[in-house]
């Protein structure tokens, strides 16, 4: 802790709102201890998660502190070209659509209690139940340790420097866990519902904060123009970097380093493939099972499509790039003082936050810090609603890394007769060592950090093979699933900087050809699956049935039936155009970015290209949720099984 920093208002303010929140998060951990009799109610709340809590928790869980600090900070450096991330409100959701409600059935149906349990027995492969938890892992620890830290970090800054980085890491890390580690999923998703009511306030506020402190629409529209004319960054065709993305693709060694910035339409489309990993990743599958009915719809849609999605669109892209009119961009300031307000300026010691390394996760903390002196009591509600972010995410990992390590590797390989008691200490107990885990890696360097937290979603997107055989295709087989799973965690290292810097592996560099190393890993991880399955077929009965079953529980009335494949051909059209290559239409459809006289709404043709472009996607996420049941709540099973029962052992 620093000793040159006072206790000011606004700190007592921040501690206030903290202590509170904390209190409120710890009541929970002990009314989910008291409720969590037997390992099922606290790995899985007995299976009786409500919609409306799984639409919150699974909310929350999606946006973390990134959302909160990481993207209006990319926004700022990169302009709209990164502001196409905010369609990830729709990607990652749409992999829950696909596999959730399937997940849910076969869960239901035979007891399963994690991911691992469930393909080990359709796939007759405990290395498959044992890789499960480690991808779990290689997902959860980096992501956990990238939220603390950026904890720790805020801390740092809106307290002046009172509260040290680590200090902070602690501190959030002593907390969340007591409540999770005492209280089990349960807790997670009561305090859940909280945590995404304070992110989307905080989001908003945030928002609304800059465009006041900017000087409202019409300033903030002459900031852009200007911004974009004296742009030294050009993309191929010559517009502004932050009004137009650069091309559908470039066939270059090394994607980071494209002309004009890394986001063409292909590495756009790719990173949003990769961040689809979110929710097919093995804590997913446990908030699927932990739900008492297959109702996904509502937060697939209305929760992140479209309410997260409305947010993203607008509030984030208006902190992003107001904070160039704001005093942190000195070369505009210098250029144009007539259209700054240079309130950040003091703030940064007349630094120029796209000068300072890791400078763009600096400027949300500083606009939230504006309020230091005004309005106290708002800065203390921010700063809440920015942890609440980070914590929503780190809490959710936590229990279900738990799970995984009690069910599918103490109880299957050490203990086969453990009792609840014994199950219940040994995933508390694992929560505290993942925790350990994360604060160890929180505290390696900035970079290291990013890379690790940028590796882990890769990682989780691996999980798609395994589950799309499970849910779809019996083609698949066993050893084609575990080769492919193993090739594509290789494939998305050796793509990513860890290939570069930890094996020393520079012939194609970070994300080749504008491809996000997610989707180098995935592909490899694919091709070889299919291939492997080919050579060596598996008649197994069991899977065979599992998938009747399946298709049983999903049929559709004829008369939905026949717009499958239209709306099956819709839906990556939609990808391609809204965010993929052809999203190269949307730099000029609506105006001539480089001619505001021609701008058709009076904002840049990227941005309206986007509003569509989302707006069309809800539309068609909600055709897929609901007119086509894939999240729907339509099933003809009652509770056929507990999932305290894990069927996992019949082989």
């Amino acid at each position: 802790m620093s000793e040159t920093a006072a206790i000011t208002p606004k700190i007592a303010w921040i501690f206030g709102c903290m202590i509170l929140y904390w209190a409120y998060c710890i009541v929970w951990g002990i009314v989910g201890a008291r409720r969590a009799g037997t390992a099922s109610e606290y790995f899985l709340a007995g299976g009786k998660l409500s919609p409306l809590l799984f639409t919150l928790v699974a909310t929350a869980t999606c946006f973390s502190g990134w959302t909160f600090i990481g993207h209006p900070g990319l926004t700022y450096t990169q302009g709209w070209q990164y502001a196409y991330a905010s369609f990830y409100a729709l990607t990652i959701p749409l992999s829950g659509i696909l596999f959730l409600k399937r997940q849910w059935l076969l869960g239901r149906r035979h007891g399963f209690a994690t991911p691992g349990a469930m393909l080990a027995w359709y796939f007759r492969s405990d290395l498959l139940r044992v890789l499960v938890v480690g991808v779990a892992l290689l997902f959860s620890v980096p992501y956990i340790g990238v939220q603390l830290r950026a904890a720790g970090f805020l801390f740092n800054v809106l307290t002046g420097g009172l509260l040290g980085v680590q200090f902070g890491m602690w501190v959030l890390a002593s907390v969340v866990v007591s409540y999770v580690a005492s209280g089990g999923l349960r807790t997670v998703a009561w305090v859940g519902a909280l945590q995404l009511a304070l992110l989307v306030a905080g989001i908003v506020g945030v928002g609304l904060l800059a465009l006041h402190y900017v000087g409202g629409w019409d300033r903030f529209v002459a900031g852009v123009i200007a911004l974009a004319r004296d742009d030294p960054v050009r993309t191929p065709d010559g517009h502004s970097h932050y009004l137009a993305i650069p091309g559908a693709i470039q066939w270059v060694r090394d994607g980071s380093r494209a002309v004009g910035g890394p986001w063409t339409g292909t590495m756009i489309l790719t990173y949003l493939i990769a961040l689809m990993g979110i929710q097919v990743s093995p804590a997913f599958s446990m908030l699927a099972f932990a739900s008492h009915r297959p109702a996904f719809a509502a937060q697939q849609v209305w929760a992140s499509a479209l309410v997260m999605g409305l947010i993203l669109m607008v509030f984030t892209a208006i902190q992003g790039i107001g904070g160039h009119f704001l005093g942190a961009d000195r070369a505009f300031l210098a250029a144009r003082p007539d259209l700054v307000n240079p309130v950040l300026a003091d703030g940064l010691g007349q630094r120029d936050l796209l000068e300072l390394p890791g400078g763009a996760d600096l400027l949300v903390p500083q606009l939230i810090d504006l309020l230091g002196d005004a309005a106290p009591w708002l800065v203390g509600l921010l700063a809440l609603a920015a942890l609440a972010a980070m914590e929503s995410t780190a809490s959710c990992y936590m229990a279900t890394a738990g799970g995984l390590i009690a069910h599918d590797l103490f109880r299957r390989f050490l203990l086969p007769d453990a009792d609840d008691h014994t199950l219940k200490f040994v995933g508390r107990m694992s929560v505290v060592g993942v925790v350990i885990l994360a604060l160890l890696v929180a505290g390696a360097s900035g970079e290291a950090l990013a890379l690790l937290g940028g590796l882990a979603v890769s990682y989780g997107l691996q999980m798609l093979p395994a589950l799309v055989g499970v849910c779809y295709w019996p083609f698949l087989t066993r050893r084609g699933v575990t080769a492919g799973l193993l090739v594509g965690l290789a494939a998305v290292t050796l793509t990513e900087t860890a290939g570069l810097n930890g094996f020393g592996i520079d012939a194609w560099g970070r994300w080749p050809l504008t491809v996000h190393a997610a989707v180098w890993g995935l592909s490899a991880n694919f091709a070889v699956a299919v291939a492997l399955s080919a050579l060596a077929r598996e008649d197994d009965e069991r899977k065979l049935e599992s998938h009747r079953w399946l298709a049983e529980q999903t049929v559709l009335p004829p008369g939905k039936r026949r717009w499958l494949w239209p709306i099956g051909v819709l839906l990556p059209a939609w990808l391609l155009l809204a965010v993929g290559p052809g999203a190269v239409i949307g730099n000029d459809l609506f105006g001539d970015p480089a001619d505001p006289a021609r701008w058709w709404f009076g904002v840049p043709s990227i941005w309206v290209w986007q509003l569509s472009g989302w707006m069309i996607g809800v539309g068609l996420l909600a055709l897929l949720a609901y007119f086509l049941e894939f999240g729907a709540d339509t099933v003809r099973i009652g509770d056929r099984a507990s999932p305290e029962r894990d069927r996992c052992d019949e082989r």
